[in-house]
């Protein structure tokens, strides 16, 4: 007898902090997929970038998530990019997953942006291969042309693209920094034992050094 696929979801990024958009992004991710549950893997930051001011450590911003999901039972936090070389590229992560688990079925979560960057990935093709790839409707991007990028893209890398029915939740990581650093609230924004935990520990109190996340 055949075994049962599992099917898991992976939401990836800094989560710098970690906000609604994110959780809402993973449950729709989870209903609609059916899937079995989400990974929300925080990635690692590259050694020459570990202490920037007004960002969150690696430390902190794992403890975020785990904050964030905790009453979540098919939420998991995974650590599995967080390592010395602070950095990864999605295929190695992917075919290390399949590798370790060939009776899963893996979703990898991603914003309409990221489709149309997808291109410059490092091997996109690799990519495809080891994950279904899930979209989630960004930057009030239109459907249809959505799914012309879509269907190129399958396409082009033989990889099965497929577009999550979500809202589109207008929020980003970088706008709530700026928001805590001038003393707006992050409520409703952000789940509330992760503002705790942001004030307590005095994080976002400088200005960012480096780009968008």
């Amino acid at each position: 007898m055949n075994r049962a696929v599992k099917k898991i979801g992976i939401m990836g990024g800094t989560f710098d902090p970690i906000h609604m958009g994110h959780l809402i992004l993973g449950e729709k991710a989870y209903e609609q997929l059916g899937l079995d549950k989400v990974l929300f893997m925080p990635c690692g930051n590259p050694p020459h970038k570990l202490n920037r001011t007004g960002r969150a450590t690696d430390a902190q911003r794992s403890e975020m998530v785990r904050l964030a999901i905790e009453n979540n039972p098919h939420f998991e936090l995974s650590l599995m990019e967080m390592h010395e070389e602070g950095y990864t590229y999605t295929y190695r992560t992917l075919e290390q997953l399949k590798r370790q688990n060939p009776d899963t079925e893996y979703y990898f979560i991603i914003g309409a942006d990221s489709l149309y960057s997808f291109d410059t990935w490092r091997e996109p093709g690799r990519i495809c291969q080891a994950a279904v790839l899930v979209v989630a409707t960004r930057d009030h991007t239109p459907v249809k042309e959505l799914d012309q990028q879509m269907e190129l893209l399958s396409k082009r890398y033989n990889g099965i693209f497929v577009r999550l029915d979500t809202m589109n939740i207008d929020v980003s990581s970088e706008l709530l920094r700026s928001w805590h650093r001038s003393g707006q609230s992050l409520r409703y924004y952000v789940p509330q034992p992760v503002i705790s935990y942001i004030e307590k520990n005095g994080i976002y109190k400088g200005n960012d050094s480096d780009g968008k996340i």
